[in-house]
């Protein structure tokens, strides 16, 4: 080891070496980094060497075969160019062909062409001394004259290649040849050219391989410390030696959780497989708490876990602080002998893993009866044989339970028996007597131990008969343990033991007060839940219409179902507007709780309140959202002054379809804007048409008097409170007599398991197989249909069959600005009243159209029309062209005028002005049993005499 170090140190002044000193350290072939090192080189070198070997060869190759080439070309070129056949059978063919021959040379860089005839005299020739000589050589053989014939030979000047073309006529006949002749050191210059690169190239590759085998050689230097092969065997067989003679269990697990080194003690206290090296740690089969500790990489000190039959100390250290590579070292004591010596130990691992088992297993839902169950089935049989489990009846409905004597308990859950062999079955109310275990555990807050109970008289005074029968049973040991959590008792947990096991101790108390804890917290969360499900369940349903308006215009039918986890914050609505119509609101507040349900509390009446003012659909959703960005603003400075934390982000909207209204509400929920969603709709009986406009809600289905099912295109516009809100648009829907609108929440047609898309689809099929049922029937098909058995969502389903109102109960009259026109129109109007019917009317109807009728040609501008409905009330309506509305006042004694419109409200049982795009309409409705509003201090007789007391002017 101090080698080691002394290695070590030597290599930290590397850095500081001169390059001529490091590459001597290199070469010094005493070290492994060394030898590596001028193998490397070497083997750079042989490979640089036989590449050159190769490549000159390759080159002396590659020039031959250039030459015989470019021989063969300038041959068969010059033989076939257009000319030479005709100049070879000219009576001179020397000058036609020499001058042809010398200019093919220099431009081809061959060293000679040269035309012979066919008996091997030279017409051309570079030497012109030549010409007129016979060819000597094998340029000229008579068997090779039918086909190009090329041959190589030594020339004074090296190696050349001559290749011999003969020139045949067209009868076959051959007429002459051409010899081209070319050295191969001529050929071999462009690949000469070429060699410096690849020299280069060959130069630079071995730079490359020496300094990647100087780094490599250095990385290797850095990681052996310098040590020669010597040493660094001995080192290794040191080291080994030492980890597997070593008796306590040694691990080296690397950052990634795999086991890198285990020695002999550690796989036999570990039981490893042989190739347990390089497996993640938590597929070994370890124990879980064991595998978790050592997968997490956290330190330890001696932590008693449990392998097997074994209790380990477990130590965890990591290694990267100690120059090594991330990681661990895991080293691991047997301490199996030390439960001889604290007696039992075992069974209080035993009760660990219990405690353990049961924090995993009671509280995995928010019901107070199951949680219940949850901790009679942990008990037995591994701490218990038989396990009870009683709450105080408060709990049960998520009140404060107070414990005392004589309190009411409903026993919850029994394990270990049938529950036809039990005593007190599931469900019965217990009354525990005073000074029984029970009680006593009860009052005190504390568990009571009962070690035999053929001894205890105090258990017996409860029912003797039935304990009698529990001791039959074999039952001989009991503990009392109270159920309490937060400081508050919420019942009772009983353990039993029968005579085949040994009877609880005075030990036993202390896990058994443990197991109960953990089980009443739990049991306290369920109660807390179901005190706020039920609360929010209250609040909301307190909030819904509790009964629907009386109107004419639809047969209403609806259902709202809570979502299975927690109420959300959807809503429905059935408002009666004046002139028959009615109008239908669906909503969705963004979330669940308390807090939802009050929103949309809010958010109703608003709704109510905006439809007393008559408004069409995309104003009233205007005003809405203007509401929700105040809530929003209002909640935001409130948790600002509270806690400090900054306000909601702004939210977006994603975009303008019915696909994007899930993004929307996602989008709010993590920006934590409230939002919501709503659909409004105004039918009207009258022409049978409904106007509706949506923020950010899904679109209405359709069911025609024919059966077929639509989805109208109504556009949509950004959830309410989003902010920068984009126009709003309305539709206008014609609806037949008998046509079924269906508005929803989105929980009907989202889920888990299926998209928008496929909840449309599945809304369609449920329609079309309903579409000859009534409104309540078609709601009960939809909901059986699509509604899931753990519903996420809250669903608001409204279901609304269009009637029309008959046209014989219409009455319309255009009315000229001129004053003597009200009177026809009146006498008309009494003229329709009689044939309704309705002569009680006719006094008052006859004072109100006079006023209305009146101060529409005095104030007001065409068109001016009056129409009579006859519904549930007599409605009269008078509109003009203008938006100027009348109000309401009360007149002076001297005052000439402003008594009209106070009668108009005292004979009219309601009264109000709704405005159109082209102007306004001045509406009344009288009740059909012509009764009259009460006398007040100003009833109409009243102002009638004060008319009569004004003095003429």
């Amino acid at each position: 080891m101090t080698e080691n170090f002394g290695r070590e140190g030597d290599d930290s002044q590397a850095s500081s070496r001169s390059p001529g000193q490091r590459l001597r350290s290199l070469l010094n072939v005493h070290s492994v980094a060394s030898q590596v090192f001028v193998l490397q080189l070497a083997l750079a070198v042989l490979l640089v060497i036989a590449a050159v070997v190769a490549l000159a060869l390759q080159s002396q190759g590659a020039s031959m075969q250039e030459a015989r080439q470019r021989s063969l070309v300038g041959a068969t070129t010059f033989a076939h160019a257009p000319g030479t056949l005709a100049a070879m059978k000219s009576r001179d063919p020397t000058a036609l062909l020499q001058p042809r021959a010398e200019a093919a040379r220099k431009a081809s860089g061959v060293d000679y062409i040269v035309a012979f005839s066919p008996t091997g005299i030279r017409w051309t020739h570079p030497d012109t001394r030549l010409i007129g000589k016979h060819v000597v050589g094998n340029a000229f053989q008579p068997s090779h004259s039918e086909r190009p014939y090329t041959s190589t030979f030594n020339s004074a000047l090296g190696p050349a290649v001559n290749t011999t073309v003969p020139v045949v006529d067209r009868n076959g006949s051959t007429a002459g040849f051409v010899s081209v002749g070319i050295r191969v050191q001529r050929a071999a210059e462009q690949v000469v050219h070429q060699l410096p690169l690849l020299l280069g190239s060959a130069a630079g590759g071995l730079l490359l391989v020496v300094g990647g085998a100087a780094w490599v050689s250095r990385r290797l230097r850095r990681q052996t410390h310098g040590l020669h092969p010597a040493e660094l065997r001995r080192m290794y067989e040191h080291h080994d030696a030492v980890l597997h003679a070593v008796r306590e269990g040694v691990l080296i697990i690397g950052s990634d959780g795999r086991l890198l080194l285990a020695n002999d003690e550690a796989r036999r206290l570990l039981e490893l497989p042989a190739d347990a090296e390089r497996r993640p740690v938590a597929v070994l089969g370890l124990e879980p708490r064991l595998s978790a500790l050592l997968a997490s990489g956290r330190e330890a000190t001696d932590e008693v876990l449990l392998a097997g039959d074994r209790l380990l100390a477990v130590n965890v250290r990591p290694t990267a602080p100690y120059g090594g590579p991330a990681g661990t070292v895991v080293t691991l004591r047997d301490t199996t002998d030390l439960r001889a010596l604290a007696g039992r130990a075992g069974v209080a691992q035993e009760r660990l893993r219990l405690i353990y088992d049961a924090g995993l297993r009671i509280g995995t839902t928010l019901e107070v009866g199951r949680t219940a169950e949850e901790l009679a089935d942990v008990a037995v049989p591994r701490f218990a044989g038989v396990a009870t489990v009683e709450l105080l009846e408060p709990v049960l409905r998520g009140d404060e339970p107070v414990a005392g004597a004589g309190t009411a308990l409903r026993r919850m859950a029994v394990s270990g028996v049938t529950e036809e062999s039990a005593i007190y079955r599931v469900g019965e109310v217990l009354r525990f007597v005073p000074g029984t275990p029970m009680a006593t555990a009860l009052e005190s807050g504390r568990p009571v131990l009962v070690g035999d109970l053929r001894r205890s008289d105090e258990w017996r005074r409860q029912d003797p008969g039935s304990t009698q029968r529990v001791l039959d049973a074999g039952i001989r040991s009991l503990i009392a343990v109270p159920l309490q959590a937060r400081g508050v008792v919420l019942g009772l947990a009983n353990f039993w033991r029968d005579e085949t096991s040994d009877g609880f101790e005075e030990e036993d108390l202390a896990f058994a007060e443990e197991l109960a804890a953990r089980a009443a917290v739990s049991i306290d969360n369920a109660r807390r839940y179901t005190r706020e499900h039920t609360t929010a369940v209250t609040l909301q349903r307190s909030l819904l219409p509790q009964t629907l308006p009386e109107q004419s215009a639809l047969e209403v039918a609806h259902r709202y179902l809570p979502a299975h986890a927690g109420v959300g914050g959807d809503w429905f609505d059935v408002i009666a507007l004046p002139g028959a119509r009615v109008a239908l609101v669906v909503g969705d507040v963004v979330g669940h709780g308390l807090h939802a349900a009050a929103t949309m509390g809010r958010l109703r009446t608003a709704v109510h309140n905006f439809s007393a003012l008559d408004l069409p659909p995309d104003e009233l959703l205007n005003h809405l959202d203007e509401l929700v960005a105040h809530i929003d603003t209002d909640e935001a400075q409130a948790a600002a002054s509270g806690s400090g934390a900054e306000g909601d982000d702004e939210g977006t909207w994603p975009g303008g379809r019915d696909s994007d209204t899930a993004g929307a509400r996602a989008n709010m929920k993590r920006t934590g804007i409230t939002g919501a969603t709503c659909l409004y709709a105004i039918y009207d009986p009258v022409g049978g048409r409904a106007t509706l406009a949506r923020s950010g809600h899904p679109g209405p289905a359709v069911i025609a008097s024919d059966g077929t099912v639509s989805f109208p295109d109504v556009p949509v516009s950004p959830p309410l409170g989003l902010g920068g809100r984009e126009p709003v648009e309305t539709t206008e829907l014609a609806l037949s007599e008998g046509s079924r609108l269906v508005l929803y929440t989105n929980g009907l047609i989202e889920g888990r398991d299926r998209d928008i898309g496929a909840g449309l689809e599945l809304l369609r099929t449920a329609l079309t197989a309903a579409a000859d049922r009534t409104p309540d029937q078609i709601c009960t098909a939809v909901l059986d249909t699509m509604l899931p058995e753990h519903p996420a969502d809250d669903i608001a389903l409204l279901v609304a069959r269009t009637r029309l109102l008959d046209h014989s109960r219409v009455a319309e009259w255009e009315v000229s600005s001129d004053p003597a026109a009200v009177a026809p129109v009146r006498s008309a109007c009494l003229r329709t009243l009689e044939s309704w019917g309705l002569e009680a009317l006719a006094f008052t109807t006859e004072l109100i159209l006079s006023e209305l009728i009146t101060n529409a040609i005095r104030y007001g501008a065409q068109p001016i029309r009056v129409r009579l409905l006859y519904d549930r009330a007599l409605i009269c309506e008078v509109s003009d062209g203008t938006s100027a509305s009348p109000h309401l006042r009360r007149a002076a004694i001297t005052d000439e005028g402003g008594r009209g419109l106070f009668l108009v409200a005292q004979f009219a049982q309601h009264w109000g002005t709704r405005y159109t795009p082209n102007g306004k309409v001045i509406w009344t409705e009288q009740s059909l049993d012509g009764g009259r509003p009460e006398p007040g201090p100003d009833s109409a007789d009243d102002i009638l005499d004060q008319w009569d007391d004004v003095p003429a002017l």
